[in-house]
């Protein structure tokens, strides 16, 4: 039978030493996320936890040596590595080449099917090289973030990748302010893949090293390196409550 995981062991595996280190390769900047107490709620009750990877070609994995090394599948791993005894799955549910409004018409079947309790969204990078209106797009993340809403379903969004042919999109610029604008509206946790690579860079890691031949997705390394730093991220933010607590 899979233990429960106390919130004085999150807390530990939090803090201790080491914890936030980075994989090998990956620099050790990591973005931070408001708190996820729904996570944290289920932890502290020792309930399964299911998160749904949604999004397009580079949640799919699209530039991985295979589908292991796409980041949902990564970040498995390393959740399941922190969190023992936990009983954690984290599902792939992103399909190349859609927009938020494909995502939004499979909400139901990809996603909410599998009762998750939390779903990270990828969304954007297709919207930027087609050259849609962000205001359109922004429409549609709303309905799809009040519908997970209304199911009871955290959500953190993701912006798109520092990758050459996204910078050279026109738009890009745009559909970046505008993610970060919905995370405010909507009072929604945003990782700022954007400004996690621009830190990689200053850090000394090359956007060539994580960026595909194709000049769009992610290679394993940039995978791994996503993956290294959203696990960092989320496990801090489902901890926090009892971080606070603990300074008090």
């Amino acid at each position: 039978m899979l233990r429960r995981v106390p919130p004085f062991l999150l807390l530990s595996l939090l803090l201790a030493p080491g914890s936030g280190t980075a994989a090998p390769g990956c620099p050790s900047v990591t973005e931070r996320l408001a708190p996820l107490l729904g996570v944290q709620a289920e932890l502290d009750a020792g309930e399964p936890l299911t998160i749904v990877a949604l999004g397009s070609s580079s949640t799919e994995g699209a530039g991985a040596s295979s589908p292991e090394a796409a980041y949902p599948n990564q970040l498995q791993a390393l959740l399941r590595g922190k969190l023992p005894g936990v009983e954690l799955n984290v599902v792939n549910a992103g399909k190349s080449g859609e927009t938020s409004q494909e995502m939004l018409a499979r909400l139901e079947a990809d996603v909410l099917t599998h009762d998750p309790d939390l779903v990270i969204w990828q969304a954007g990078g297709n919207e930027v090289l087609l050259g849609r209106d962000p205001a359109t797009f922004l429409d549609l993340m709303r309905q799809g973030l009040r519908r997970l809403r209304a199911a009871g379903v955290e959500v953190v969004l993701m912006d798109n990748q520092q990758a050459p042919r996204i910078l050279g999109a026109p738009a890009h610029a745009r559909f970046e302010a505008a993610m970060r604008a919905l995370a405010e509206e909507e009072r929604v946790p945003l990782f700022a893949r954007s400004r996690l690579m621009r830190r990689w860079q200053e850090a000394g890691l090359p956007q060539g090293e994580v960026i595909a031949p194709d000049g769009l997705h992610h290679n394993d390394r940039g995978y791994a390196c996503l993956a290294e730093a959203l696990a960092a991220a989320l496990l801090r933010s489902a901890g926090q409550r009892e971080a606070q607590l603990a300074a008090n």
